[in-house]
């Protein structure tokens, strides 16, 4: 398929000018497209007569299987598990009407720990599954919170689910729990635990990390799921400091401290001596991944090179818009190979962004460019990116920004196309990725030709022939 740099799939050939700044030219490129049944509906999940508004909710990798919660017709929910067949796609356990999906789920070994919502007890309850549904056993309740799933930074940790109980009253409480209930036990409570609301922890090593206000001071905390190991790390702050944004790069953690008018880029290996501040920043700054020894940031359209060992920052490139007026704002990232991939969103007047495109990096101004446009545009919802872990990128794109297509990338125009003929569900505000690698595929929700969400997949490693002749 041909296409232009106005056209849906648009690119930029970039040259290092001065300071970092890009020369943009226009060219024509041959893009890929995959042919029918690379990637294929695994099974029908949705039943004809589905409500439209029925989702995939939970997709979750435990040890290659995937599992994940529907709705189910006439009430209930119903746990599913899939290992990519037709046959192997199987229900575990159904509940009764009035009990909801909740949170988010996490596998710690090979079992799955997720969370009920149940409108007769008014009580949020915490499952495991083997996979069997008489494997798949009910642990312990616990008070809802009106403000969102009450069990929050659901974490694997030596073999056992850490996480922290969002009750209605009262402050946060850390959990650890074995799967059962004799062994789900109360580690601390922690008043002033920053950030819980928005998932702005960190796994690092074998330890969970998190921000406390103590006093007047703002403070690193970890967690090994012990009482003993619940310990503070490092205060990062005389002061009360909001957490903006965590990450990750090389296996250490990332984030973003608002101090004032400061926004603190830190890093951290999980130990005192190892978490750094590395540079401030005047203005709003996003996280977009580490590639060797440094980490890269963009402050609105400039993308900046940082120093792991705190050895100032560089800058990298400075990222085109179509009028003075967008603000770019970098909304989702994923490294892949020696690259990171990031989705910018151009913010102008409009609620809605102007236009969101698909960028690549390797550090350098010359390996900077633009991969894609558009992907979808909403004012609630984020544009994602995904590393399938075999050299290509997934994410979600269109021709005018609105019906999100699944797409992939291997990191140039011409190898960049579509996946397939459906429609990916947008991800709302800090949502999951809707894609998901288990074993040797990733999973994905879309509206195919049943005009319902049912469960897709590709395998992790696939090729497509170039010069498809659609015209996008």
């Amino acid at each position: 398929m041909r296409v232009r740099n106005g056209g849906a799939l648009g690119w930029m050939a970039l040259m290092a000018m001065g300071c970092g700044g890009l020369a943009v030219e226009s060219h024509d490129v041959t893009a890929q497209a995959c042919p029918p049944g690379v990637a294929s509906r695994t099974r029908v999940v949705n039943p004809p007569g589905a409500s439209s508004f029925t989702h995939l909710d939970g997709l979750t990798d435990v040890q290659g299987t995937l599992y994940f919660t529907l709705a189910a017709p006439g009430g209930g929910l119903v746990l599913w598990r899939s290992d990519g067949t037709e046959a192997g796609t199987v229900q575990v356990r159904a509940f009764p009407a009035g009990v909801f999906a909740e949170g988010t789920p996490a596998a710690v070994g090979n079992t799955l720990f997720f969370q009920l919502a149940d409108t007769a007890t008014g009580m949020v309850q915490l499952w495991t599954s083997d996979g069997t549904s008489a494997g798949t056993r009910f642990v312990k309740a616990f008070t809802p919170d009106f403000n969102g799933p009450a069990l929050r930074a659901v974490t694997g940790i030596h073999g056992r689910l850490v996480f922290f109980h969002l009750g209605a009253s009262g402050g946060p409480a850390l959990w650890s729990s074995d799967g059962t209930s004799a062994g789900t036990v109360l580690l601390s409570n922690l008043p002033g635990v920053l950030g819980l609301s928005f998932e702005r922890t960190l796994r690092v090593g074998d330890a969970l990390l998190f921000f406390r206000s103590q006093g007047a001071a703002t403070t690193l905390w970890r967690t090994d799921g012990t009482k003993e190991g619940t310990t503070p790390l490092k205060q990062l702050d005389a002061g009360p400091v909001g957490i903006e944004q965590v990450g990750h790069a090389e296996g250490q953690g990332l984030f973003v401290l608002l101090d004032g008018a400061n926004h603190e880029v830190w890093r951290t290996n999980g130990t005192a001596a190892g978490t750094l501040r590395l540079d401030t920043f005047g203005q709003r700054v996003r996280l977009v991944g580490g590639l060797g020894s440094k980490v890269y940031v963009a402050q609105a359209a400039q993308l900046y090179g940082l120093s792991l060992s705190g050895g100032g920052r560089t800058l990298v490139a400075t990222l085109p818009r179509d009028n003075p007026d967008q603000l770019p704002e970098v909304l989702r990232t994923t490294a892949s190979g020696d690259s990171l991939y990031f989705s910018v969103g151009l913010n102008g007047l409009s609620p809605v962004p102007d236009d969101v495109r698909l960028w690549v990096t390797n550090g350098t101004a010359a390996g900077t460019q633009e991969l894609f446009r558009s992907l979808h545009r909403g004012d609630t919802s984020s544009s994602p990116v995904f590393a399938t872990g075999s050299g290509a990128v997934l994410f979600t794109g269109s021709r005018d920004g609105t019906a999100p297509r699944p797409w992939f990338t291997r990191g140039t125009p011409a190898t960049t196309g579509q996946l397939a003929q459906v429609d990916v569900p947008a991800v709302l505000g800090l949502g999951p990725e809707p894609f998901v690698r288990a074993g040797s595929r990733v999973f994905f929700p879309a509206i195919d030709d049943t005009g319902l969400e049912q469960l897709w997949s590709v395998p992790a490693s696939f090729s497509c022939p170039p010069g498809v002749a659609e015209s996008l």
